[in-house]
């Protein structure tokens, strides 16, 4: 594990100047049942990229069963349920093995093999991830999806994959709603024909309809089955497992990623990034992870199911939201579970502080060593409040920058061992060769240069198709920029080097001729302190091209409007310049966010632009009626 800075230095110029060796080095920590006869091949043409060449091994075994002579009794999972008056539950790494190998073996039963597709849909509860680890013994490929998306939106992804087998639960808790989750599975799998069989797992005893020869109950069959399970030999690029993720255009993409290079590249990142292993042997078993993303999303699969476990730690899951009973919940569990290492999402943040510091106060937050933000770049504003009120000004935080194609970070400070910057993601991962590039493919050489953010050299967890359609996996990555993977962000570079992400470039508005990141203007917003969240976009101008359309969120107690929007202005043209100033501000009580946080800016630009005939399906929102309110506040 990189320790210091200069250790990071020269880390990072052997893994550019000789890659293979390199992640020879780091793949060689792992059991492998066959070692890989060579490191690499790869063109981003077709593209095609290959790790770890012939190596056979199963990532199980090096989650969970390589820990077992020494770490058996060890907590490899404390999950923390929705209610605070229900009992946490405790998973060992026995338990973990045990429940694994059980619902493996079930899964076979139920005529599930090597290859096969197995979507699983479930709320945040440790069975979730027994399911991933369970197929991934077997071989067959996990699918999960969110279990907060529609019935037609898991329906589609079920299809698109020919899912044998769906993995739920009769029904869900989300702060104060019991969600009906095998309800919704009913309504998907009307039109899915590929699914022979349901295994529900009664979690809240919402009452439902079983259909005969289909429906199984978890408890019922899986109790029954042995617990073990020899692993399934794995070839290094067979496939792991398929996460859907929204384009900017058509329907959702299949990402595939595949075991070794998945395994090699989140275990590293997992264990630099964070430093769960640095301090004495003391400090590191008192050490506890805590993620709070979902499985349905990739921060889950990487820095819930995969990352954590192949290093041997322990891990929190949390079932609940960030404001229920009150918004001091995520302070609560820390000091609890004395969690040390917390890894969050900007939306999150943003959504805490703007509840106050009195749901803060009645809580230490003292073990906290480590914080992260995950999921969009994090403003200045929400940086700051985090760094002071939560980690008391001596927390390193890392604010890492990746996707879902690619498989784990890419861009991120090291906690505690190199330099960190309000909102930058500041450096690449050893391994990673980031280079920014102009409309026309060219490199923009030097520091103090914005443009357009590109990988140049393959890493071990990059996406290596979509499903089914690899013609698109080449359109949407590759061909862009003929040579290079293309992230589809805008990025600044520094004086120093360190990397700021803008935003996407679909997100990025050309004023003036001056290309403006949408998340630079919303830092700038959010840092006048009566904006609790705003969302920007790009509107037709007739002067300027591009206008500059602000949507802000303030508190309910502000009453002056037309003196607030001046004031946004002023503190615009003040941290970024006039160039960046909105042309126009509607103030709004929320934003059209999908249940993973993600503001839909497709909906608001139509907005911006006076094009509301079609606003698409918006039935996927966490709350469809702040559309509503939106349109009526533009007209």
């Amino acid at each position: 594990m990189i320790a210091t800075f200069d250790e990071y230095k020269k880390e990072y110029q052997k893994s550019i100047e000789n890659p293979e060796v390199f992640w020879d080095g780091v793949a060689n920590e792992f059991s492998w049942k066959q070692k890989w006869t060579k490191t690499l091949e790869w063109n981003f043409e077709e593209p095609k990229v290959k790790w770890f060449i012939d190596g056979k091994f199963n990532i199980t075994e090096n989650a969970i069963d390589r820990h077992l002579p020494a770490k058996a009794n060890k907590t490899a999972f404390i999950w923390e349920p929705n209610s605070v008056d229900a009992e946490h539950r405790i998973i060992t790494y026995q338990n973990l093995y045990d429940e694994v190998c059980k619902l493996a073996n079930t899964l076979k039963s139920l005529g599930i093999k090597k290859g096969d597709r197995v979507c699983i849909y479930m709320p945040m509860i440790p069975e979730a991830v027994f399911a991933m680890l369970a197929c991934a013994r077997i071989g067959a490929v996990h699918s999960v999806v969110f279990a907060g998306f529609s019935a037609s939106a898991l329906s589609g992804r079920i299809q698109d994959s020919d899912c044998k087998i769906v993995l739920t639960t009769d029904g869900a808790y989300r702060g104060v709603k019991d969600i009906p989750i095998k309800a919704v599975v009913d309504e998907a799998l009307e039109v899915c024909l590929s699914v022979k069989n349901v295994l529900v797992y009664k979690h809240t005893n919402t009452p439902i309809t079983l259909q005969d020869g289909r429906d199984l109950i978890w408890q019922d069959v899986v109790s029954k089955a042995a617990n073990t399970c020899e692993p399934e030999l794995m070839d290094s690029e067979d496939v792991l497992f398929i996460l859907y993720t929204s384009g900017s255009t058509g329907k959702p993409k299949g990402v595939v990623h595949t075991c070794g290079g998945y395994m090699v590249y989140t275990c590293y990142t997992f264990q630099n990034v964070f430093q769960m292993d640095s301090g004495t042997e003391v400090e590191r078993s008192r050490n506890l992870f805590w993620c709070t993303a979902d499985v349905g999303w990739i921060t889950g699969h990487s820095y819930i199911a995969y990352g954590p476990l192949l290093a041997g730690v322990s891990a929190v899951l949390f079932e609940g939201v960030p404001t229920f009973p009150d918004a001091g919940r995520f302070w609560k569990v820390i000091d609890k579970h004395k969690v040390t290492h917390f890894y969050t999402a900007p939306t999150a943040i943003r959504a805490l502080e703007a509840a106050g510091l009195d749901f803060v106060k009645p809580y230490n937050l003292d073990s906290l060593k480590v914080l992260g933000s995950v999921g969009e770049p994090i403003n200045e504003e929400a940086w700051h409040w985090y760094n002071k009120n939560i980690g008391k000004e001596k927390c390193p935080i890392v604010d890492t920058w990746w996707q879902t194609e690619t498989g784990g970070i890419l861009i991120s400070s090291l906690a505690g061992v190199t330099p960190s910057k309000p909102s930058f993601a500041t450096l690449p991962m050893p391994g990673i060769q980031p280079l920014l590039v102009d409309e026309k493919g060219n490199e923009i050489l030097g520091n103090n240069v914005e443009g357009n953010l590109c990988i140049k050299f393959p890493w071990p967890s990059m996406i290596r198709t979509t499903y089914g359609d690899h013609d698109r996996c080449k359109k949407e990555y590759f061909s862009t920029y003929p040579g290079l993977y293309f992230t589809g962000d805008g990025c600044r570079r520094d004086e120093n080097g360190f990397y700021r992400i803008t935003g996407r470039v679909d997100d990025v508005m050309n004023i003036s001729g001056h290309r403006i990141g949408t998340a630079e203007v919303e830092s700038a917003i959010n840092a006048h302190a009566d904006v609790v969240e705003s969302a920007v976009v790009g509107y037709p101008h007739d002067i300027k091209g591009q206008g500059i359309y602000a949507y802000v969120i303030v508190p309910s107690t502000t009453k002056d409007h037309e003196t607030l929007k001046k004031e946004i202005i002023a503190e615009v043209n003040k941290i970024i310049g006039p160039i960046a100033k909105p042309d126009k501000i509607q103030i709004v009580s929320g934003l059209p966010k999908t249940r993973s946080g993600k503001i839909m800016r497709r909906i608001l630009r139509k907005v911006a632009e006076g094009d509301v005939s079609n606003l698409g399906d918006t039935s996927t929102l966490l709350d469809p009626t702040v559309v509503d309110e939106i349109v009526k506040g533009k007209l």
